[in-house]
């Protein structure tokens, strides 16, 4: 098996990525009507912290790796949907 069908890349992953926090939080958007560079928190899809540890625990049970709270990378990787499929898709490849 190539590494290409074991782990989807983070653009083969940003569809399922989105799904997961549309479901998560109950967002009145479709997955599909998150753009990939558009921020998260704050403007863009105006998440707040305490939807960010929500992400965070749905990402660590769906994807089975830790995003802590005290990650300096945090601004970062969840910067955007596209940042976020990044993260997840590196951490599964490690």
């Amino acid at each position: 098996m190539t590494q290409a069908q074991a782990f989807p890349s983070p653009e083969q992953l940003m569809p399922e990525v989105a799904a997961l926090i549309v479901e998560a939080l109950n967002l009145e958007v479709q997955p599909h009507e998150i753009q990939p560079d558009d921020p998260l928190y704050g403007e863009g899809l105006g998440l707040d912290s305490i939807d960010m540890l929500e992400i965070a625990l749905v990402v660590s049970k769906r994807y089975g790796f830790q995003l802590k709270s005290d990650n300096e990378n945090n601004h970062r990787i969840f910067a955007s949907l596209r940042a976020l499929s990044e993260h997840i898709a590196s951490q599964r490849t490690q």
